[in-house]
C-alpha cells in the first residue's frame, strides 16, 4: 500500500530527483517558462513555489533558505529582484501548468510550466501544424505549392 506517499519519485533516487527539481527550478527562474514533462512539471511545482513565497521578502534568512535549495547565486539574485517583487501581491499560485499533448520520440506527455505574471499569452499548439499530418503530408503541401503559381498566373 502506498499510503501516505506524497509525490512523484520520477524514476530517480533521492538525490538525483534533487538535482533534477534544481535545474528545472533555475530554469523557470531563468527564462519564466519551460518545456517538460507532465510528471517533472506536476513535481516541480510544490518545489519552486514555496521558494518564490520566500522571495516576496528580501532577507538574510530568506535568502539563505532559497539557496540552499537552488545553489545558484545569478538565480537567487534573479529570483530576489525580479520574481518576488513582481508576486509581491499575490498569494500564491504562482506558477501554471498548460499541456501540450505528446512527444512524438517517446509519446511522453508534455507540458510548459511556467510563472504566471511574467506570461500572459498561452502558448498555442507547439505540435503538428493543422495544414498538414503525418501521414499524407506531401500530396497536401503539393497542392497548396501548386495552387499558388497558378494564382499568381491569373493575377497577373
Amino acid at each position: 500500500m502506498r499510503h501516505r506517499k506524497k509525490g512523484n519519485k520520477l524514476g530517480r533516487d533521492a538525490a538525483h530527483r534533487k538535482a533534477t527539481l534544481a535545474a528545472l527550478a533555475r530554469a523557470l527562474i531563468e527564462h519564466k517558462r519551460i518545456r517538460t514533462t507532465t510528471a517533472k512539471a506536476k513535481a516541480l511545482r510544490p518545489f519552486v513555489e514555496p521558494l518564490i513565497t520566500r522571495a516576496k521578502e528580501d532577507t538574510t534568512h530568506n535568502r539563505r533558505q532559497v539557496f540552499r535549495r537552488l545553489q545558484s547565486k545569478e538565480s537567487v539574485t534573479e529570483l530576489f529582484t525580479e520574481v518576488g517583487p513582481e508576486v509581491a501581491g499575490r498569494p500564491g499560485g504562482y506558477t501554471r501548468i498548460v499541456k501540450l499533448g505528446r512527444r512524438s520520440g517517446d509519446g511522453a506527455e508534455l507540458s510548459v510550466i511556467e510563472l504566471v505574471d511574467y506570461n500572459d499569452v498561452k502558448p498555442g499548439n507547439t505540435g503538428s501544424s493543422s495544414s498538414s499530418t503525418r501521414r499524407g503530408s506531401g500530396k497536401g503541401r503539393r497542392e497548396e505549392t501548386s495552387s499558388e503559381p497558378e494564382e499568381a498566373a491569373a493575377g497577373a
